[in-house]
């Protein structure tokens, strides 16, 4: 006796796609990573007065970052240059990233771009903005009569 070949449905060939292309992107416990975080890893810390960003770029000279800041917004780009290596030599693992890289942050509040300041020691860009005095909390005095 025959089966019967049954033809699967749109949906299941969909279904089956959508594993394929997780299983495709997805970061597995072997360590194959597919997609790279944001680069560069960024922290930030508020505060009433401003904050404060850190960003880690090892390997990256200061003269190749450029930083872009306007009322709400902080845009980090510049240049991860690759190591240099001998002609005749090949990777047998290479997991640095090297080129080009950009990033825009939004800002929590507006800063006074006049006063940012940035420093970078040790592969770590610091990066200090002070709030806008017009966006500070301000404390309201009531009258009474």
């Amino acid at each position: 006796m025959y089966r019967r070949f049954r033809k699967p449905s749109i949906w299941q060939e969909m279904d089956q796609l959508q594993r394929e292309m997780n299983r495709l992107f997805d970061t597995t416990s072997r360590g194959r990573v597919v997609s790279a975080p944001s680069y560069p890893a960024i922290n930030i810390w508020t505060k009433d007065d401003g904050m404060l960003i850190s960003a880690e770029m090892p390997a990256v000279h200061p003269d190749d970052i450029n930083i872009d800041v306007n009322a709400d917004a902080l845009s980090i780009s510049g240049e991860r240059k690759s190591d240099e290596v001998a002609k005749e030599a090949a990777f047998h693992r290479r997991e640095r990233s090297y080129g080009s890289f950009s990033r825009t942050i939004q800002l929590p509040f507006m800063v006074d771009t006049k006063k940012v300041e940035a420093s970078f020691k040790n592969g770590v860009l610091m990066i200090s903005l002070p709030r806008a005095e017009a966006d500070k909390p301000r404390k309201i005095a009531i009258q009474s009569s």
